[in-house]
């Protein structure tokens, strides 16, 4: 009897009760996994004998399959469709691993991998269920700087997006790291378009003089905590007083370019000055005609040679 299409496969899967082998994996959204599913090494596989199929184990979604004679991928899903794929030459050698290409956090299933041999009445050779769990990183959280809707209270607002699986939120009290009461906080975690986690956290906490706190994004698969602080205190009151009087500011500024230019202007002073002593110099240590007058001494000289001669 030859299996011409993936629907006898379906009847089969029911009635089948075998042992299967449980594995997991991990994957980054976008990246590019393995789902293993290979027979002990050594093996080898006619492809006109066996036929291999992938399918999600809840959903019953065909993902891919290998049916001797028969080439045709149409009953594959077309989530899966491009981007699922098995190797002819692997599974010559017992390798029915999948490999799925460009990650979405929908891939976050069980997959089921069922290998039959025509050869042996459609026995099953190989049963695996591979569970395919999806993560991306949250970005860096952005912890807005602090407001007061009233006098006695503070509010901060935490922001991180596009991140897999949906993530924990704490506010840490960084002067002992301890966690804050989260019902101080509001959170609002919801999947944007790309089916990823964006998350707005609010803390409102009673005003006090100086608070130093932090915000914390856990991704428990990555086991990965993003955290970001935010202090108040003096900051706030530096800020009051760096804007307390800028009229002095101003003034100071004012003062400042004033000084600079009376010492430029006393540079370009000083230069004049140099360059006029200069020229009086050069003037007074001319001698001009007197350089090729003859020197008295040698003049006698040479008179009292001529009355020699």
């Amino acid at each position: 009897m030859r299996l011409g299409s993936p629907g006898l496969l379906f009847l089969l899967f029911s009635s089948l009760r075998a042992d299967t082998q449980e594995k997991e994996v991990r994957a980054m959204v976008g990246s590019d996994v393995e789902l293993s599913c290979s027979c002990p090494e050594g093996s080898r596989f006619d492809l006109n004998d066996v036929y291999v199929y992938w399918q999600t184990s809840e959903s019953k979604t065909v993902v891919t399959y290998h049916i001797p004679q028969n080439s045709s991928l149409e009953n594959v899903d077309s989530r899966y469709r491009n981007r699922a794929l098995m190797s002819p030459a692997g599974m010559q050698r017992g390798d029915f691993s999948l490999r799925l290409f460009n990650v979405t956090p929908q891939d976050e299933q069980k997959f089921h991998c069922l290998v039959l041999s025509q050869s042996l009445g459609f026995q099953e050779v190989l049963s695996v269920v591979v569970t395919l769990h999806v993560a991306a990183n949250f970005s860096v959280p952005v912890v807005s700087a602090p407001h007061s809707p009233s006098q006695d209270e503070l509010t901060f607002t935490c922001t991180s997006i596009n991140g897999y699986p949906r993530p924990n939120v704490y506010w840490i009290n960084k002067t002992d790291n301890s966690l804050l009461d989260q019902a101080l906080q509001n959170d609002t975690v919801f999947l944007n378009t790309r089916g990823l986690y964006d998350v707005v956290s609010v803390l409102r906490i009673a005003r006090t003089p100086s608070v130093n706190i932090g915000c914390c994004i856990e991704n428990v698969l990555l086991q990965q905590n993003l955290t970001v602080g935010s202090q108040t205190g003096n900051d706030i009151g530096e800020r009051d007083k760096i804007t307390e009087n800028p009229i002095s500011t101003g003034e100071k500024n004012v003062a400042t370019w004033s000084i600079l230019a009376v010492l430029c202007l006393l540079v370009v002073v000083a230069v004049a000055i140099g360059w006029v002593c200069r020229g009086r110099w050069l003037q007074h240590s001319y001698a001009g005609a007197w350089a090729v007058r003859p020197e008295p001494e040698l003049t006698e000289s040479w008179n009292l040679l001529l009355l020699l001669s």
